[in-house]
C-alpha cells in the first residue's frame, strides 16, 4: 500500500491536464517557487493552420508568441498543504487573476483563480497525466 504525503510541497510537480483537456500543463519549482507551462495542446494550431499564439494579451508585444510554451502559472508559494500567492492566465481572455491549488487526492489538482478574495472566483480541476 501506498501513502501520499500532501505535506510534500513537490507533490504537484508534473504533467496536468486542465479541466477541459485541451491543454497540458508542466507544473515545475523554480528558485523556490512553483510555475506552470502549457506544454501540450489538443488543437496547438488556428483555423489557418498556423500555431496557436496569445493573441489576447493586454501587451502587443506579446501577442505574437505561441501558446505552447506559455507560462500560465507563476509564482506560487507552499504553505499549509496549499499552493498560494500565484498568478494564473488565461489566454482566452488576456487576463491574469489571483490564484490558489490545492491537491485533492495524488492525481486531481483544484486550481482557483479569483479577482481579490478567494470567494469570488472559479476553481478548475486538473487532472494528473504523469
Amino acid at each position: 500500500m501506498t501513502s501520499f504525503n500532501y505535506n510534500n510541497a513537490d507533490a504537484i510537480l508534473g504533467e496536468w491536464a486542465n479541466g477541459t483537456n485541451k491543454g497540458h500543463i508542466q507544473l515545475y519549482k523554480q528558485d523556490g517557487k512553483y510555475y506552470g507551462k502549457i506544454i501540450w495542446l489538443k488543437q496547438p494550431n488556428d483555423e489557418t493552420g498556423k500555431p496557436k499564439i496569445d493573441k489576447n494579451n493586454p501587451d502587443e508585444n506579446a501577442r505574437t508568441k505561441r501558446l505552447l510554451g506559455l507560462i500560465m502559472l507563476r509564482d506560487f508559494k507552499y504553505e499549509d498543504g496549499e499552493w498560494t500567492d500565484g498568478k494564473i492566465y488565461n489566454p482566452d481572455d488576456g487576463k491574469e487573476y489571483k490564484s490558489k491549488m490545492k491537491l485533492k487526492d495524488q492525481k486531481t489538482l483544484a486550481v482557483r483563480g479569483y479577482i481579490g478574495i478567494s470567494l469570488i472566483g472559479k476553481t478548475e480541476t486538473f487532472v494528473r497525466v504523469k
